[in-house]
C-alpha cells in the first residue's frame, strides 16, 4: 500500500517535479493537491483518515502554510505532516513545531533530507500494515 500524500504548493514546476520524484524514490501515492490554505483544509480534513502525509509550502497562493499546519493538530499518530519551504529560519521552524510540523525542509538545500524521510515513513506505513 503506498503512502497517500497531500501536496500544499502553489508552484507549478516545484509541484510537477516533486509529484515525479517522490513517485520514483518511494512507494507513495499524490492523491490531492492544492495551491491555497482553504483548499488544503477542505481535502484533509474531508479525506480525514485516509492520508499518511501532507508536504505544506509556508507561502501559498492564499493563506499559508502555517494554517495548514494549525488545522492538522488533531490528526492521527500515523499522519505525518511537515513544511516545504525556501524560508526555513529557526523563527519558521520553531513556529512548525508549535503548531505540530513533524519535520521541517529547506527547499534549496534539505531536499535529499525530505526524500529520505518520505522512504522512511514509506517504510514505516508498510510495517503497519
Amino acid at each position: 500500500m503506498p503512502l497517500i500524500t497531500y501536496l500544499a504548493e502553489d508552484n507549478e514546476t516545484v509541484l510537477e517535479n516533486l509529484i515525479e520524484t517522490l513517485q520514483e524514490i518511494c512507494a507513495l501515492k499524490v492523491n490531492g493537491f492544492g495551491a491555497t490554505e482553504a483548499e488544503a483544509h477542505r481535502w484533509l480534513t474531508s479525506h480525514n483518515g485516509d492520508w499518511h502525509l501532507a508536504i505544506v509550502d509556508l507561502f501559498l497562493k492564499e493563506g499559508s502554510g502555517l494554517g495548514v499546519l494549525a488545522g492538522c493538530r488533531n490528526r492521527e499518530a500515523f499522519q505525518k505532516v511537515v513544511m516545504l519551504t525556501n524560508y526555513a529560519t529557526p523563527e519558521i521552524r520553531r513556529r512548525a513545531a508549535a503548531l505540530g510540523a513533524d519535520a521541517v525542509f529547506d527547499k534549496s538545500g534539505e531536499l535529499d533530507d525530505l526524500f529520505a524521510y518520505c522512504i522512511e515513513q514509506t517504510a514505516q506505513q508498510a510495517q503497519r500494515r
